[in-house]
């Protein structure tokens, strides 16, 4: 029997891309001290807006990354509304972050790049 999954994007800069990299595109990077959360978001919309919008912004690119996870794993957690119905995410703890990653199932592919 197939694992059901949940598609969801995130959103990265070019220094968070270069770590997924050296993963083999399989893992997030921890989370930095200032970082207590993960936030991977559930539409490409949400994350498009955010890559191109702040992280172009930030660090002149930014990247939407797309990517399954276990739908067992995010039953734990609860979807929270960041500013309306067409923002939402997962708030993932970041001492969290290798269990999250330990229910990708396959790879995190980048599906868009700004700026294009």
């Amino acid at each position: 029997m197939a694992t059901e999954t949940i598609k969801l994007w995130r959103p990265v800069g070019p220094e968070e891309l270069e770590l997924i990299r050296e993963t083999g595109m399989r893992a997030f990077p921890p989370r930095l001290p200032e970082q207590p959360i993960f936030y991977p978001v559930t539409t490409e919309e949400y994350a498009v807006k955010i890559a191109r919008d702040w992280n172009v912004r930030a660090s002149g690119s930014g990247f939407v990354t797309q990517f399954e996870v276990e739908k067992a794993y995010l039953d734990g957690y609860e979807i929270q509304d960041a500013g309306g119905k067409a923002h939402q995410e997962y708030w993932i703890p970041a001492e969290e972050i290798d269990a999250f990653n330990a229910s990708i199932v396959g790879k995190i592919e980048v599906v868009r790049s700004f700026p294009e």
